[in-house]
């Protein structure tokens, strides 16, 4: 890790402010070169290292006894976060200050922070979806951040972001570029993933309140 990355700043305060004025006003923000491009070079050779070395598995939908393999549905594959690389920790670092913060200014009792890679191989796709069940309110705002250096303007794998309300209506495609950075209400927004021509890898987040149930807290995954 470079000495240049160990001094970065994580999310500055205009970029947390607008990140917080966003999601007031219309529920979710997007925009590029906002992730610290040493942090993302250093998060993807991970990522490639994972996927080459056979240290990613499918992914699925639902959670606990729910959770079922779909490849009609979404084609990723993933590695939860646990910390185990520096760049991993300035990234856990850089939320936990955007939690904190959302905390401050939305009072949304925000709980923990769970996030995994995701790589999609050509041809992978993730359909319309939600990330949160209304009412269940445990996954609170869902965070990408792309890691993909130069991806080209042919390379297909946008986030489509829908409205909330007229879900067929869509208000923004998010292209899955190194630096960029998107967050969204998990329980209202509907978005989906395009079909990538070329391998696509980010960082999918969920920021969580406690779900608990007869005194057991809900687990991360």
């Amino acid at each position: 890790m470079s000495p240049s990355l160990l001094a970065a700043p994580l999310l500055d305060p205009t970029t947390i402010n607008r990140i917080v004025d966003a999601l007031v006003e219309q529920g979710w923000f997007a925009d590029s070169e906002v992730l610290d491009p040493g942090l993302c070079q250093q998060l993807y050779a991970e990522i490639c290292h994972l996927a080459d070395h056979d240290g990613l598995e499918a992914a699925g939908i639902g959670r606990g006894t729910h959770h079922h393999l779909r490849k009609d549905i979404r084609g990723d594959a993933i590695h939860w976060l646990d910390r185990e690389s520096q760049a991993q920790r300035i990234y856990l670092a850089s939320m936990a200050e955007l939690q904190e913060s959302l905390n401050q200014a939305l009072f949304l009792g925000l709980f923990e922070y769970e996030a995994h890679f995701a790589h999609y191989p050509p041809g992978a796709f993730y359909q319309r979806h939600l990330d949160s069940f209304r009412g269940r309110a445990n996954r609170v705002i869902s965070t990408v951040g792309y890691l993909n250096p130069d991806w080209p303007a042919d390379g297909g794998g946008e986030m489509v972001i829908y409205h909330p309300e007229a879900t067929d209506q869509e208000v923004a495609r998010v292209v899955p570029q190194a630096g960029t950075f998107a967050c969204f209400l998990s329980e209202t927004i509907p978005h989906e993933v395009l079909p990538t021509r070329r391998p696509r890898t980010s960082i999918a987040g969920w920021f969580r309140r406690n779900a608990s149930l007869g005194g057991v807290l809900d687990p991360a995954n």
